[in-house]
């Protein structure tokens, strides 16, 4: 351990690894469409990875993480790094290149569906989860790691390996089920895995490494008593490895809950906690058996907001805890994968803002700032306090928040409802749709970009738009969709178009986030008070109703998804700002109607992906996101069909919420794991607490490039048709399809249209 008297260390948990200028992506994708050779793929990789622990070696951390870099996804690193290989790839395993392989199980193909891609703990990135079944062994494959080990070293900068902990790596994982027997436990497997842990820790110490990060993050939701005992036996076993660096045990993303003590008690050396997310009073951490011995990683600073720490409030915190756990780091609560890489390079942010912001190399320096501070006291620097920073209030929009009543979040019955837009859209059963997006066309994204440069006018980009929309119109109608979407051309992102047109919000240029392997976003600011200055989607919508006799849905992203995907304000509760937006999402929804849209997509995907980890607010936490959704939809008539796209979850409180949206149909991201989710809804159905309204569980997944055939596809709707009833049932694609090409979407929508049209020939009301 370091003496403290050589002053308090500094460290962060994992950065940002797409590159600043998003290389990553650029090289990813021009190898993946054979304009790039496997050799300059990994030459791009190998650059940003020295590019990254130069940089925060030289800003004076005195630990810097290693193994953070992917090129895809860490998760499906670690399962690669110790051998969890699904059965079905393996037979490719050994006669394909490493690289190509591991893409296989990202990406998939045709006839071989990927690993399946959800969402990663709370936060908004997702990751591709291993499969594994009672007969998974597991072996050592780290040469990636040590090779970066390596090269650093070269450089006389020593990493610290960062590695998901043992008990993650199995719980972050899908088990694998055989029909007719219980559901396997992943944890079963933890015997045949500590001992590859252990290898892998001889292997470092002999290398020089002095310390190992393994992070623990499926520890900070709600653990059962085996799954704890299971954390502590791992942690008693690895903790007394004969030979073995230091261990680092995170809990990322939220309270370690019992965790803590059990690492407390054991002789793991260090601990790190995300005390942004969940700060612990130092008293109270004084109570917690045997970590006055530990070294304390104190994650003060967040890895998930850009707002700037209040660098006196947490130096007197980190005074305090220091009288705790004298051995303390200062650092970053989570890795900073989920915020931008450099707030300088904005040129457009309002100078108040960005006053109060700091992206991942200003949190790097917050940390660094902190640690000297903690060690020196505050430099000349600190003696004056940064000016107070007032968030934009407008009046108007407050008054309309406390002016809402209950009634505004009702609408008439379901039951008159359902009669009221039959009569109106005269479906049939099974209506075939997709849920939004369509692909993207160079020449778009061209247009787009000429726009904000000025060198387009408006005129002629909206003649660009409307020359897209028309041709993703025609092809759904020849495709034999019932219900049409216009394609989304105009946005760039499903978030971030909506924040550009809305007052309180702030937009990026250079602000990207990894969301998984290329696939990135800019997620917006939510600095003040929101308000809709004019309609946001109402021009291209009615110009798609122009083009057809069938129904055209107006997209809209509900209320909570923008709160959900965006870094929000501070000062005010969450539900305050749920509700701003609602508001101003309402109104677009009742212009959408008054145009003559019939149907309306409120999407809230984000709504179960923002449910507590802990059971400690979960009932208030849904309480009012609900009521932002039914605010933002109960503005309008009952023969207009409201529809929402959500992620589906198991959790009876989350089931019982999507019932409480009130939305007239409920697509679900489910296509995965589609068959426990129909499981859940027959059995929901028959107790009498499931769904009650239309239907769509994906049937197909988005984001794959396997191209599902018609047979498949109708097993599948037969299986929700006996679940839900075929009159409530909806065939969808379970998300957007803007990361398709046109030569995936067509032949997958037209055999789900097929599979459709089977069902209502099969139905006995069928003419």
């Amino acid at each position: 351990m370091v003496n403290v008297t050589d002053g308090y260390g500094s460290s962060i948990l994992g950065y940002p690894r797409i590159g600043p200028h998003r290389e990553l992506k650029r090289a990813l994708e021009s190898y993946w469409h054979g304009s790039l050779s496997r050799e300059e793929l990994l030459e791009v990789g190998r650059d940003i990875q020295e590019q990254q622990f130069s940089e925060l070696a030289a800003t004076g951390l005195t630990q810097v993480p290693g193994n953070t870099f992917s090129f895809y996804d860490h998760v499906l690193d670690n399962a690669l790094m110790f051998g969890a290989v699904p059965k079905r790839f393996q037979p490719y395993q050994d006669v394909m290149e490493p690289l190509d392989f591991y893409f296989l199980m990202a990406r998939g193909r045709p006839d071989l569906p990927p690993l399946e891609l959800v969402r990663y703990i709370d936060t908004n990135y997702h990751y591709r989860q291993p499969e594994l079944d009672a007969d998974t062994d597991f072996s050592l494959h780290p040469e990636a790691l040590l090779d970066e080990f390596d090269r650093a070293k070269e450089r006389g900068i020593e990493l610290r390996p960062v590695m998901l902990g043992p008990l993650s790596l199995l719980l972050l994982s899908k088990a694998g089920q055989v029909p007719g027997e219980a559901e396997f436990d992943t944890l079963t497997l933890l015997d045949k895995l500590l001992p590859v842990y252990e290898e892998l820790f001889d292997i470092l110490a002999k290398r020089g490494a002095t310390c190992v990060q393994l992070d623990e993050p499926a520890f900070t939701s709600e653990r059962s008593e085996a799954e704890l005992a299971a954390f502590e036996r791992a942690y008693q076993r690895l903790s007394k490895a004969p030979l073995r660096p230091r261990m680092l045990v995170t809990g990322q993303y939220g309270d370690f809950g019992p965790a803590l003590a059990i690492l407390a008690a054991s002789n793991v050396e260090a601990i790190g906690l995300d005390l942004a997310s969940h700060r612990i009073r130092p008293e109270d951490l004084a109570e917690v058996p045997g970590i006055r011995r530990k070294r304390l990683y104190a994650g003060v600073i967040s890895g998930r907001n850009v707002w700037r720490a209040d660098r006196y409030v947490t130096l007197e915190y980190l005074n305090e805890l220091a009288k705790v756990c004298p051995d303390l780091v200062v650092s970053t609560g989570s890795t900073l994968l989920h915020v931008p890489y450099d707030l300088l390079v904005e040129y457009d942010i309002e100078g108040n803002v960005a006053d109060r912001l700091a992206f991942a190399k200003q949190k790097v320096g917050e940390v660094v700032s902190l640690a000297k501070a903690l060690t020196e006291g505050p430099s000349d620097k600190w003696r004056k306090r940064p000016t107070e920073v007032h968030f934009k209030q407008k009046h108007a929009v407050r008054q309309r928040v406390y002016a809402i009543t209950p009634q505004m979040r009702e609408r008439e019955p379901y039951a008159q409802r359902r009669i009221a837009q039959q009569a109106k859209l005269n479906l049939p059963p099974v209506p075939a749709t997709t849920l939004g997006s369509f692909p993207q066309t160079d020449r778009i994204r061209q247009a787009r970009y000429e726009l904000g440069e000025g060198r387009l006018s408006y005129d002629e980009y909206r003649k660009r738009i409307e020359a897209e929309i028309e041709t993703t119109i025609r092809l759904q109608e020849d495709i034999g969709l019932d219900v049409l979407v216009h394609g989304e051309h105009e946005r760039n992102d499903m978030i971030q178009y909506f924040a550009e047109l809305l007052d309180g919000f702030a937009t990026t240029h250079f602000g990207w986030v990894q969301v998984y392997g290329s696939r990135c976003v800019r997620p917006p600011i939510i600095y003040g008070d929101v308000a809709r200055p004019a309609p946001m989607s109402v021009e291209w919508i009615t110009y798609a109703q122009s083009l057809t006799d069938r129904p055209v849905k107006g997209m809209v992203t509900g209320p909570v998804t923008m709160i959900a995907r965006s870094f929000v304000r501070q000062d005010q509760p969450l539900h305050e700002t749920a509700d701003q937006v609602a508001l101003a999402i309402r109104d677009e929804v009742v212009d959408l109607e008054r145009a003559g849209i019939a149907i309306i997509q409120v999407d809230e995907p984000a709504i179960r992906e923002m449910l507590p980890l802990r059971d400690v607010g979960r009932a208030e936490y849904l309480r009012w996101a609900v009521g932002a959704f039914r605010l933002a939809t109960s503005g309008v008539r009952p023969e207009t069909q409201i529809h929402t796209h959500i992620g589906y979850s198991g959790r009876a409180e989350v089931v019982e919420a999507i019932e409480q949206l009130d939305a007239d149909v409920t697509a679900i991201v489910a296509t995965r794991s589609i068959e426990w989710v129909l499981k859940a809804l027959k059995e929901d159905c028959a107790s009498g607490h499931g769904l009650s309204h239309g239907v769509g569980p994906g049937v197909y997944e988005s984001r794959s490039a396997r191209i599902p055939d018609i047979d498949e596809l109708d097993e599948l709707l037969t299986a929700a048709a006996e679940a839900v009833t075929p009159e409530r049932l909806w065939a969808n694609p379970d998300g957007g399809l803007k990361t398709r090409h046109y030569w995936q979407l067509e032949p997958s929508l037209r055999n789900m249209v097929a599979a459709a049209r089977r069902i209502r020939r099969r139905m006995p009301t069928a003419e």
